[in-house]
């Protein structure tokens, strides 16, 4: 498996264009005898509240080994995510047993978090989904563990976190792993990384330990037992739990199928991969929001690529960081002032290789004015930390992502450069939209099944996990009414 910025989950595309309607008519037909207009028709209208909806597609009752089955399915929640610790539970029966099947289901395939307890920033959103026809024809066929098993989301990184959250739960049963400190001793070391590391051997070289272990952490490679490398070895096994849980609820709110073609962002490692065939092609490191300026996780498609272009400064960092310097000052370091103070005044800064978004800007729709753009703040791309931006997508090679999102234009193919170097502010829009997901991936699985993780800058990984828990003590099937769950003798 790859790293979730490599990992091959599909996901929005370089969409193409929508084939042309037909704009041919059936010939009319003239009536052969002229017809009376006929008086026009009543039309009742009813309101919202009162349309009946279809009713439910009915579920056949399971027979006696299907209770058995979906029984000992909903006792594996842990399994996928769903509750850090399993639960004592009864057996169900009849109806009470197959709401919990639903709910289930809906839970594996959609997110165990309803969309109405998300955060505004989580803006990457679960398409509407519902498991009854589904369960309905695995009962009548007798398929529910062909129909379980298509309910999870169908990627590897999926996967992986699942085996993953296996793993760290049999470590946490065994009692987890000792507390380090600048002074333990080389083997203490190893074998404590060796607890998630099962490729580390009894006499491999601590430095070599070290470096594979602060990669997994996404660290700078030292070698050394820094406080970095030790906070990280020291995050309790309950957390790393957390975090899996939260990053396989994320991958439940992406959609079933996906484009082969994509840029998407990984906003806590802070890199961006561009996907064409399902294969990444290119891939470059990236600054994103500071954790008082998190980017928010979201899809859209970028449209257009604004060369040269100036930056209309946001009122709220306006207010936060240009204003208190005082007029002079913005002016002379070469901002502009528009407006009037009747009218409002807004700073302006104008394009030009000193422009805080460089020569590029990558335009797509979103609610919270976000975007992908160059930089003229350089030192930023060669930092392990590069979590700094206020929120947009600050990029390290933002030209040769441009040529690739034109390559398909003859007039416009290998001249983004020759664009910029004319100094004009112009918009150029691209020969297919290219769709752009920006994601929060703090744990992943590599090829050999070893965990990675990433820190979580905007806490959202324990947030998320609380929300899952709770949600799934809301729907735990031992709430269903006493008389609804079966005798144990």
């Amino acid at each position: 498996m790859k790293r979730p910025d490599l990992i091959r989950f599909s996901v929005l595309s370089l969409l193409g264009a929508m084939a042309a309607p037909s704009l041919a008519q059936p010939p009319a037909v003239a009536p052969t005898q002229p017809q009376a207009p006929s008086a026009p028709q009543p039309q009742v209208i009813l309101p919202p509240s009162i349309v009946t909806p279809p009713p439910p597609i009915p579920l056949p009752q399971p027979s006696a080994a299907q209770e058995r089955w979906l029984n000992d399915w909903l006792k594996g929640g842990t399994q996928q995510g769903l509750m850090a610790r399993s639960k004592v539970t009864g057996d169900l029966k009849g109806d009470a047993l197959l709401s919990a099947a639903l709910d289930r289901a809906r839970a594996l395939s959609t997110g165990r978090v309803d969309t109405a307890d998300f955060l505004e920033i989580w803006a990457l959103r679960p398409a509407p989904f519902d498991p009854r026809p589904g369960l309905a024809k695995a009962l009548s066929e007798d398929r529910l563990p062909q129909w379980a098993l298509n309910l999870t989301p169908p990627y590897s990184g999926y996967d992986g976190l699942r085996k993953g959250l296996a793993n760290y739960e049999r470590i946490r049963d065994a009692g987890g792993w000792p507390m380090l400190t600048a002074q333990s001793a080389p083997d203490v070391v190893r074998a404590r990384i060796a607890i998630e590391d099962r490729s580390v051997t009894p006499g491999e070289k601590l430095i070599d330990v070290l470096q594979r272990a602060q990669r997994r952490y996404g660290l700078n490679p030292t070698g050394l037992l820094d406080a970095r490398t030790l906070k990280e070895l020291n995050v309790p096994v309950d957390d790393r739990i957390a975090a899996i849980m939260a990053n396989m609820e994320r991958w439940r709110w992406m959609p079933r199928e996906l484009p082969v073609n994509r840029v998407q962002v990984n906003i806590a490692a802070a890199v961006l991969t561009v996907f064409e065939g399902d294969e990444p092609v290119t891939s470059m490191r990236a600054v994103t929001g500071a954790p008082d300026n998190a980017t928010p996780m979201l899809s859209s498609s970028i449209h257009s690529i604004v060369v040269n272009p100036p930056w209309n400064v946001p009122a709220s960092i306006a207010k936060r960081e240009l204003w208190p310097k005082g007029r002079a000052t913005l002016i002379r370091q070469g901002y502009k002032i528009v407006g009037t103070p009747e009218t409002g005044e807004r700073i302006v800064q104008p394009a030009g290789p000193n422009s805080a978004l460089g020569r590029l800007k990558f335009d797509f729709n979103n609610p919270f004015a976000v975007y992908l753009h160059d930089t003229p703040s350089r030192a930023k791309f060669s930092s392990y930390d590069r979590l700094a931006s206020h929120g947009c997508i600050r990029l390290e090679k933002p030209v040769p992502l441009a040529e690739l999102m034109v390559a398909s234009d003859p007039a416009l193919a290998g001249q983004i450069q020759s664009l910029i170097d004319t100094g004009k502010t112009q918009r150029v829009s691209l020969p297919k939209q290219v769709a752009v997901y920006l994601l929060y991936w703090t744990a992943f699985a590599s090829n050999n099944g070893t965990m990675s993780f990433r820190s979580d800058p905007y806490g959202w990984d324990k947030l998320l996990a609380a929300k899952i828990e709770a949600s799934s003590r809301r729907a735990d099937p031992t709430a269903a009414p006493a008389a609804t769950i079966a005798s144990k003798d």
